[in-house]
């Protein structure tokens, strides 16, 4: 799942992944992003680490049993990741991101 409020960056994703023979969903904010999984649960879900609508630590607290990796347009710290870390949050993505980095990851936590 590819959740980000900017509808270029996720069709994008999308586009690479189903490319790469990934199955997409596509949620335009946390709350999308809920709704969605609530019929089924995706096995990585790549979210915007900054979106408007409900705070996506609070997001991310309701989500269980699915990996997250966080896409973050600024510079994280080892600090930061630390504290933005929750118990499914494995991995962050640098936007913008490379695209051979981008799928390397994706195969890394999916293990496809």
């Amino acid at each position: 799942m590819v959740v980000d409020d900017e509808e270029d960056i996720r069709e994008s994703v999308k586009t690479l992944l189903e490319a790469n023979s990934y199955k997409v969903i596509l949620a335009k904010n946390g709350d999308d992003c809920l709704k969605k999984i609530a019929k089924g649960k995706p096995d990585l879900i790549l979210m915007d680490i900054m979106m408007p609508g409900t705070p996506v630590r609070e997001v991310v607290e309701k989500i269980t049993g699915t990996k997250i990796a966080y896409f973050s347009v600024v510079k994280t710290t080892e600090a930061e990741m630390e504290k933005l870390m929750k118990k499914n949050v494995v991995s962050f993505i640098q936007k913008p991101f490379d695209i051979n980095e981008l799928l390397a990851k994706v195969k890394e936590l999916t293990g496809n």
